[in-house]
């Protein structure tokens, strides 16, 4: 177990403007939530494991469904520290045999890595009580001795940078109307935080965070980092800057004042790696291109720029008079002014209108056959959140 987690640098940047490599201290968060509100986070252990709509189980019971965190069980590894695979009992949630019953994934905490504790409470006491068709559920913990464990549903696609970043003839790219779908899928999650009360702002937002079922429906996975959004008229919360490098919005970086707007921006991020197949810093694209925002924005304001951005993989998929509109909801998002950012309820909104448009490639030379969504190589692994590279 002790080699299977991600080595991770911690650094306080209280005046930096820029992010370590991995994730950074964080300080507690504040509440749990249910659907439509919640109560501020209580201040004991016991507490937050008390309110949350969660099952305890024994070490031995996820021993029994993962079969004794066996290798040949573990699908992911993250900065949490890995993850198996299990069955249990789709009524009594009691360890069942492999094949029956309904699969779960197994977090195990290492105790030796940066994301401990805190982080651990944070996500029980978050998705312990938030309920979402775009949020991963959360079944249940494990609290025994020293060991802490998370339980949820299995995502058996893995996550989204895992399918969007992949390269190779054996693997279909994601297609244009999957990419759509499952933007306007994350969106309402994030939407659906932000309208909670009180309001929850997710704080790293990015695509190793978003799973996907067998039906590549996307969910928000992670809530180590989350915390309450700012209360009254406050038009913001003041934290230590933490999360991952080319995620996280300017004004944050910069005064560590955080809003909804801050995840905005990082759902822009995200709009323009799914419109171009390219991660968010890259130092294998040319010079001048190894930071996507700062390359991409002044390609995303007219069709001929924009052929520019878009992943040529995705060629004869889609219309550009779509894929504009998608552009130009991206720049919205990554505006350096958080006041001009749309609201993730107008995001939705907008991506709505365009998933439902019945539009034919007609605008572009070389026409490919669309991929089909069923056509997607599912991974053997499921690739799981882990902090990325500076």
């Amino acid at each position: 177990m002790g080699a299977c987690f991600s080595n991770q640098i911690k650094t306080d940047i209280a005046s930096s403007s820029w992010l370590s490599s991995k994730f950074l201290s964080r300080e507690g968060s504040k509440g749990s939530a249910s659907a439509t509100s919640f109560s501020h986070t209580p201040r004991t252990e016991g507490e937050i494991l008390k309110n949350a709509n969660l099952k305890s189980f024994t070490l031995g019971e996820l021993k029994s469904a993962t079969r004794s965190f066996r290798p040949d069980s573990m699908v992911g590894e993250g900065g949490f520290g890995c993850v198996f695979k299990g069955w249990i009992d789709e009524t009594s949630l009691a360890p069942s045999k492999p094949g029956t019953g309904i699969v779960i994934a197994v977090k195990r905490l290492n105790q030796e890595g940066l994301q401990g504790h805190r982080e651990w409470l944070a996500e029980i006491n978050y998705l312990g009580q938030l309920d979402h068709p775009n949020l991963v559920k959360l079944v249940g913990y494990c609290l025994e001795e020293e060991q802490r464990l998370l339980v949820y549903e299995f995502m058996p696609r893995g996550s989204l940078e895992n399918h969007l970043f992949r390269r190779g003839t054996f693997f279909q790219p994601i297609s244009w109307n999957t990419r759509v779908r499952m933007a306007l899928g994350a969106a309402r999650g994030l939407a659906f935080l932000h309208n909670a009360q009180p309001q929850v702002i997710y704080r790293d937002f990015k695509a190793s965070n978003i799973l996907l079922d067998s039906n590549y429906n996307a969910k928000l996975s992670d809530f180590g980092l989350a915390r309450d959004g700012p209360e009254g008229d406050n038009s913001h919360v003041s934290t230590r800057v933490v999360g991952t490098q080319g995620y996280a919005a300017p004004e944050y970086l910069a005064t560590g004042h955080l809003s909804a707007k801050s995840d905005v921006y990082s759902f822009g991020v995200v709009l323009l790696e799914l419109l171009s197949g390219r991660r968010t810093i890259d130092k294998n694209q040319p010079v001048g291109e190894h930071n996507l925002v700062d390359w991409a924005r002044p390609y995303l304001t007219n069709k001929r720029r924009l052929l520019r951005v878009m992943d040529p993989r995705l060629q004869g998929q889609y219309s550009l008079t779509r894929a504009l509109k998608i552009a130009l909801l991206a720049l919205d998002c990554i505006s350096m002014d958080s006041k001009v950012r749309p609201s993730m309820n107008d995001v939705v909104k907008t991506l709505e209108e365009l998933h439902v448009q019945k539009e034919t490639p007609k605008e572009q030379p070389n026409l490919l056959q669309p991929s089909s969504d069923n056509n997607n190589k599912s991974p053997q692994a499921v690739n799981y959140p882990r902090p990325s590279i500076m």
